[in-house]
């Protein structure tokens, strides 16, 4: 079911000349995202698509035919540094050139070009694939992705409490610390747009959720610091659902009517109730699907061995009642018939 508050709008995404694998538009949150394709063999959509929302502010999104991922990732611009939010799914720049299409954005040419922040809102692959696209090049910072490498470079004392802020020139991020749906998560309130940036903590899709009393005790956290500060939107990592609110397929490559990726702060401020109401399996509360996948996985192993060892008790019973009617023995040998 699509919430109401959730933002639905769209436009027409205009193509750059410059550039024929990359896809911009410009101005507001009111993007319609390529939907991938059934076939990405026949005419694959560019494998990443890049909108500016105003305020030195760029959303980039990896291509459905690129990686069923699809990932979003983040630009803020300072007057002294830029920050990329996530480096995608993709290591490859010949598939996906994340780091020459970020640096293109980026103010100043070669030595005199910004220097560059790449932070990661948490370790999974999808988020910090893009690494190595970043890691050999001048004036760019990778920030680590375990969990000692987060509390060193931000600052925190006393993980998960605690806010810790990122100084870009003229543009101050907060970093809120968001475990649950992973140890290391972390997510960001720029302070200048009003954007918060919260990767897989929260978006529309599955919220898969390792810890479930670190979620909740992130979403009480969260809460709390929005509630009197004003947020724009916000912005996750993934598109999972349709406009009705009906999950994608696993692996899919092509999402037809997809959601807006834009949330608000209504959400994330009803998200402490949901998480309340998580059973530690799947719980579907409002607009957010709860998930603990691997007891999800385990809870079906169970269920599929239960189903087998049924089979195989009703087949063995099915077998016996056969050879009992022809009069043969469990052992094989022909039984005589009953006297009279």
């Amino acid at each position: 079911m699509t919430h109401p508050g959730w933002l639905l709008v769209g436009v027409t995404v205009l193509v750059t000349p410059a550039a024929a694998w990359a896809q911009t538009a410009t101005d507001s949150l009111a993007v319609h995202w390529n939907e991938g394709a059934a076939d990405c063999k026949i005419n694959p959509p560019p494998p990443l698509e890049t909108h500016a929302i105003g305020g030195m502010t760029y959303i980039l999104r990896e291509s459905l035919c690129a990686t069923y991922e699809a990932p979003f990732m983040y630009l803020l611009i300072g007057s002294a540094r830029a920050m990329l939010i996530d480096d995608g799914d993709v290591a490859d720049p010949a598939k996906v050139p994340l780091a020459q299409t970020v640096l293109r954005l980026l103010p100043g040419t070669g030595s005199s070009r910004l220097p560059l922040l790449v932070v990661h809102t948490h370790r999974h692959l999808d988020h910090r694939a893009g690494d190595g696209q970043f890691a050999s090049l001048p004036n760019v910072e990778v920030v680590g992705y375990d969990t000692g490498s987060v509390r060193r470079f931000y600052h925190f004392t006393d993980w998960p409490n605690g806010v810790a802020q990122i100084e870009l020139g003229g543009r101050t991020v907060d970093v809120i610390p968001t475990p649950g749906h992973n140890e290391t998560h972390v997510s960001f309130y720029d302070r200048n747009t009003t954007l918060f940036f919260s990767g897989d903590f929260m978006m529309p899709g599955r919220l898969l959720i390792d810890d479930a009393d670190a979620e909740r005790a992130s979403a009480k956290r969260v809460a709390a610091f929005v509630r009197d500060r004003p947020v724009r939107a916000v912005l996750g990592g993934h598109i999972e659902l349709d406009t009705a609110g009906a999950t994608f397929s696993w692996g899919s490559h092509y999402h037809p009517g997809e959601h807006a990726l834009a949330m608000t702060k209504a959400d994330l401020l009803a998200l402490p109730a949901a998480a309340e109401s998580f059973n530690g399996f799947y719980t579907r509360s409002g607009p957010f699907l709860m998930i603990n996948s691997i007891r999800v996985l385990i809870a079906e192993a169970i269920a599929l061995f239960v189903v087998l060892v049924a089979l195989i008790v009703a087949v063995v019973f099915l077998v016996r009642r056969r050879r009992a009617a022809r009069g043969i023995s469990a052992t094989g040998v022909r039984l005589p018939p009953p006297t009279v």
